[in-house]
């Protein structure tokens, strides 16, 4: 009997191929790469430079500062004081006070160059000297403030005479004095402290570290200036870190250093009127641990 042509009753061709099935779930995506995060710089530091670069600044300042020093005194000898010893010419504030010029500007130098040219940096903006405006006239009043961390001077160990009163020996070592004071020595020394050493210590220990140890040795440079006195450099580590901490706080070495021009400019104007214009410098003696 033939059976009903029946398609769904026929048999496969033996020749037919095996059909791959097809997989019931397919991922639309691959899945995603993990990327391990990267961890931030502290305090929101990035400097272009390391500190290889800032040991090389303060090679470079120490090493400049001693040459050309002992240039302006061989040259002051010879051509300006030549009936008087050496010892003597190397103690005259206006010579210490050129040579602390030459050097600074030296200094200057190799920082822009060091910025500009090895790291292809714009040199303002790579030291965060961000103007703060208006804002500065608060920071100028912030150092006038500072003054009173000097009155710790009446309850700590201060020498009475320092190496420092040689420039205030007469006005217009005085004047000379207070016109560095306001102007290339706070800007020199906010460039290097806040402008290159903090953002470097920040960046590897944080902004606490990096504002203890930058107001540190900031105190210590003027240990021998002061007569190696202990309860000086603290008064000066203070300031430091008041200084610091508006670098770190504002982003701005400007901020920092119109702080310190309000702290320093504080001082010689309360000295010169104590003093009627550094005239008679021996009235300043409730002033001795200000000026010093």
């Amino acid at each position: 009997m033939a059976l009903p042509e029946n398609p769904h009753l026929e048999s496969p061709p033996l020749n037919s191929e095996l059909q791959t099935p097809v997989p019931l779930i397919v991922e639309p995506f691959p899945p995603p790469a993990l990327i391990p995060a990267r961890s931030a710089p502290k305090a929101g530091e990035d400097p272009v430079w390391s500190g290889w670069d800032v040991l090389q600044i303060t090679g470079l300042t120490l090493l400049t500062l001693f040459i050309v020093q002992f240039l302006v005194v061989v040259g002051a000898h010879r051509f300006a004081y030549p009936h008087e010893s050496w010892f003597d010419v190397a103690q005259k504030p206006v010579l210490a006070l050129l040579s602390q010029l030459l050097t600074y500007a030296a200094v200057a130098l190799f920082m822009i160059l060091l910025v500009e040219g090895k790291y292809h940096t714009r040199f303002w903006q790579g030291v965060r000297w961000n103007w703060p405006g208006i804002a500065g006239v608060s920071l100028v009043g912030l150092g006038v403030v500072m003054l009173g961390l000097d009155f710790l001077g009446r309850f700590l160990p201060m020498p009475k005479e320092t190496p420092f009163d040689q420039f205030f020996a007469s006005p217009s070592d005085a004047y000379l004095t207070a016109a560095f004071a306001v102007s290339l020595g706070p800007l020199m020394e906010e460039l290097f402290f806040r402008g290159f050493l903090y953002p470097v210590i920040a960046r590897r220990m944080g902004a606490v570290w990096g504002i203890l140890l930058t107001a540190l040795p900031f105190g210590l440079i003027h240990f021998f200036q002061y007569g190696r006195s202990w309860g000086a450099v603290l008064i000066i580590f203070l300031v430091g870190v008041v200084l610091t901490t508006v670098r770190a706080v504002t982003k701005s070495v400007a901020s920092s250093f119109l702080t310190h021009v309000g702290y320093n400019g504080t001082l010689m104007v309360l000295a010169a009127l104590q003093t009627d214009g550094f005239r008679h410098m021996d009235k300043a003696a409730s002033l001795a641990g200000w000026i010093k």
